[in-house]
């Protein structure tokens, strides 16, 4: 019975493991719902210090001492929630260890988390704001400083002009080279088309001018013949080139001289850069403007002569019943009438096409055809097309000359004539 009960005691020790509870590590792996609870709140918790971290960032750029205090604050108090974690973990790591309402305690945790990232996030919009913000503010900058360049480039340019040393213009045909020479590509075709503007300008103004001798009762007749005499026009109506031909005589006196004879604002001899930028600032402006902000420039002294020596004080009178048109004139200022707008055109056209000539190099060529010359239509144009000889065979003879004719680049430009001893065909 002894022996029978060592072995029953043998027997019942080898099966204590039997009878024994489970390891530790079974009965955790067999509830592990408050270490899952643990690991949530961890990472709450790194998501948290994150999101302080960002704001410590942020408070730097710009920086703001007391943004960067709080946020200082905020990321030790999360370093303090992780290390308060990390001990109680080591604390309760038994196999009774539980936790109330470990579920709550999980989704109390993933809501902090995404409250957390929230924060994070608002933060980041925050520093995206302020940096758009300070975009914006850079952008205005900028802006005005534009404005501020426009505007003086703007009082630059007026002044440049005001002097006719403007370098800049639009479609020239022409400029002057970032080494300061000067490039040019002028050529016979563009000094052409200043020509026929200039002609077109004469033909202008004598209408106006036609008009207003009629309007004060003035005999064109006996207007045009004493202005040239003996010319026998083809028709009455081509007595208006008589008109014409005054106009161009008046307006082209001078014309080969540098200033036309008139005092310049620089006493020293003008070069070709200097006359063709004068070309350029006046094409681009209106005459009555450029007078009117400087009057005594060499295009005011200039439109004031002009006016002065093709409009009589007899015509004038007749015109206006007063010569107090001419007085203002003579006075230094420019009237806006009508009519002196219309002369202004003029002027302004005349004026162009001798700053182009005084351009070019080699020297453009300037000629004109005395009264009585033959025809020539190599050097001449008439301004009546369709015609044909007398019958008398005689060949055509220059009466009047009302544009003269240029030599530029070996092409010939030529001059306006009435002829006479032609017969007009309809």
């Amino acid at each position: 019975m002894q022996v029978g009960g060592a072995r029953d005691s043998q027997f019942g020790d080898s099966c204590n493991p039997k009878v024994h509870p489970q390891p530790m590590d079974e009965t955790a792996n067999q509830n592990p719902e408050p270490v899952e609870a643990l690991v949530a709140k961890i990472f709450t918790n790194i998501s948290s210090l994150k999101s302080a971290y960002i704001r410590l960032q942020a408070a730097h750029t710009p920086y703001d001492p007391e943004k960067i205090q709080a946020a200082d604050k905020l990321v030790i108090s999360e370093l303090k929630n992780l290390s308060e974690l990390k001990h109680f973990y080591r604390e309760n790591n038994h196999p009774q260890s539980t936790y109330i309402s470990s579920q709550d305690s999980r989704l109390a945790a993933e809501i902090q988390e995404q409250q957390s990232l929230l924060k994070t996030y608002e933060v980041m919009v925050k520093k995206f704001q302020s940096e758009i913000h300070n975009k914006d503010s850079e952008i205005l900058q900028l802006q005005q400083h534009i404005q501020e360049a426009t505007l003086k480039r703007a009082k630059l340019e007026k002044n440049l002009k005001m002097r006719g040393l403007s370098s800049s213009s639009k479609d020239s045909d022409a400029s002057v080279g970032e080494n300061g020479s000067f490039s040019t590509d002028l050529t016979p075709e563009h000094f052409k088309s200043t020509v026929e503007i200039a002609s077109k300008a004469i033909h202008d103004f004598s209408k106006p001018l036609i008009n207003m001798m009629k309007a004060a009762g003035w005999d064109l007749d006996a207007a045009a013949n004493s202005i040239e005499p003996d010319i026998a026009y083809a028709k009455r109506a081509h007595k208006k080139y008589a008109f014409e031909y005054h106009i161009c005589q008046k307006m082209f006196s001078g014309f080969q001289q540098e200033h036309f004879g008139l005092k310049s604002e620089t006493d020293s001899s003008t070069s070709k850069e200097i006359f063709f930028q004068q070309y350029l600032t006046l094409r681009e402006m209106d005459p009555l403007d450029y007078v009117g902000s400087n009057p005594d420039s060499d295009f005011g002294k200039f439109c004031r002569s002009k006016y002065i020596l093709m409009v009589h004080p007899k015509m004038e009178a007749s015109f206006f019943g007063n010569l107090d048109h001419r007085n203002f004139i003579m006075g230094g200022g420019h009237p806006r009438t009508p009519f002196y707008l219309a002369f202004l055109k003029l002027a302004k056209a005349i004026w162009l096409l001798q700053r182009l000539v005084r351009s070019f190099d080699p020297k453009v060529k300037v000629f004109q055809v005395s009264k009585g010359s033959e025809f020539s239509e190599v050097y001449m144009d008439s301004v009546v097309k369709n015609f044909v000889v007398d019958e008398n065979g005689e060949k055509p003879k220059v009466g009047l000359m009302v544009m003269p004719g240029f030599g530029v680049g070996g092409s010939v430009i030529q001059c306006r004539v009435y002829l006479t001893g032609i017969k007009e065909i309809e």
